[in-house]
């Protein structure tokens, strides 16, 4: 790819000293150790070296943790996961000149404030409005066409996902057939279901739990209601009771495992470690940190708006730090598993 930054050749390059930030201890330690794991297995393939440090997922831990990188002159930071964490931190390695690639924080407000704080961060991951702003997008755009309803459970989470897909088509010049809010937890939706079929959807979204989700479309087949339902990342929880329905659409993440470069994978196999939760991601951290560390200018410069190929894909941050490609993508389920949907 034109312009794009890419590994090879990087050995004879300057020793990069990379400090890695994850909670080691207390409730959160294995997602912890899948950042620890990823990053050493990166830095060993590109010769850099980096210092580990426990953050604790506290503002307390946090700090100390700049503070011990500032000690060590590392020239970045990749991993945190909790926002009391980075944000305790980032001060201290704005003054330390330290940028940091996040793996985990969805905070949105700590790249939304780069510009009045000027804390050198980058967020490889999806910030916290992602989820809702892809459900509103993808579905817009495949259901211009149909009859579709927007239903929610209530909670905080439910309501944001359901008012932004039903804005999002607002401003499309589409207006859903029925909205409503219903009881989450149910033995069945069958009221409800009625009611969507009543108002003649041939589709619907539903801002809440896979579980639900599930029971809606079995429920929508008793009563001979042929209805698409679509949901977001919740819907990749297994469910023990009810199944989904063939055709459910997923707004998610993918599985960094499913789409991560062939070579990465074996190199994960042979180090005995899986490729799972933020293993990956804290890879391509060290991969970014490294490709921007030959860059010849500042890395939080080198890092911004350049193309950068990882084991994960290709990676651009935006003059905010954040990823400029929304991650999550639609899926279909096909009766075993969701399937990406064609033509994303």
């Amino acid at each position: 790819m034109a312009g794009s930054l890419f590994l090879a050749g990087m050995a004879h390059a300057q020793t990069l000293s990379i400090g890695v930030a994850a909670p080691l201890s207390g409730t959160s330690a294995l997602l912890g150790q899948q950042i620890e794991s990823g990053a050493r297995l990166a830095a060993s393939a590109a010769g850099a070296e980096i210092t580990v440090v426990d953050d604790a997922c506290t503002a307390e831990g946090g700090a100390a943790a700049a503070r011990a990188f500032a000690q060590a002159n590392v020239q970045v930071v990749v991993g945190f996961l909790c926002t009391e964490a980075i944000e305790a931190a980032l001060p201290l390695l704005k003054d330390a000149a330290i940028p940091v690639i996040t793996v985990g924080v969805r905070t949105e407000s700590l790249t939304d404030r780069r510009a009045r704080t000027g804390w050198p961060v980058f967020r490889l991951g999806p910030r916290g409005d992602d989820e809702r702003n892809a459900a509103a997008t993808i579905l817009t755009r495949l259901w211009k066409d149909e009859l579709f309803a927007i239903v929610d459970d209530g909670t905080i989470y439910g309501r944001e996902m359901a008012e932004t897909v039903r804005a999002t088509a607002e401003q499309a010049a589409l207006k859903p057939v029925f909205v409503d809010t219903y009881r989450p937890e149910m033995d069945n939706q069958i009221a409800l279901v009625g009611r969507l079929k009543k108002a003649g959807a041939t589709h619907a979204f539903a801002g809440g739990d896979g579980a639900d989700i599930a029971i809606m479309a079995r429920d929508a087949s008793q009563l001979d209601a042929d209805i698409v339902f679509a949901g977001g990342e919740a819907l990749r929880a297994a469910q023990d009771t009810v199944p989904f329905a063939n055709g459910t659409l997923m707004i998610a993440l993918p599985e960094w495992s499913d789409v991560a470069d062939g070579k990465v994978l074996e190199a994960f196999t042979t180090a005995g470690i899986i490729p799972e939760g933020y293993a990956l991601p804290a890879y391509a951290a060290v991969q970014l940190a490294q490709a921007a560390s030959v860059a010849g200018k500042p890395m939080s410069d080198a890092l911004t708006g350049q193309d950068f190929a990882t084991a994960i894909g290709t990676i651009r941050f935006d003059e905010k730090g954040d990823m400029s490609e929304n991650p999550y993508r639609a899926w279909r389920f096909d009766g075993q598993r969701f399937a990406p949907v064609e033509g994303q």
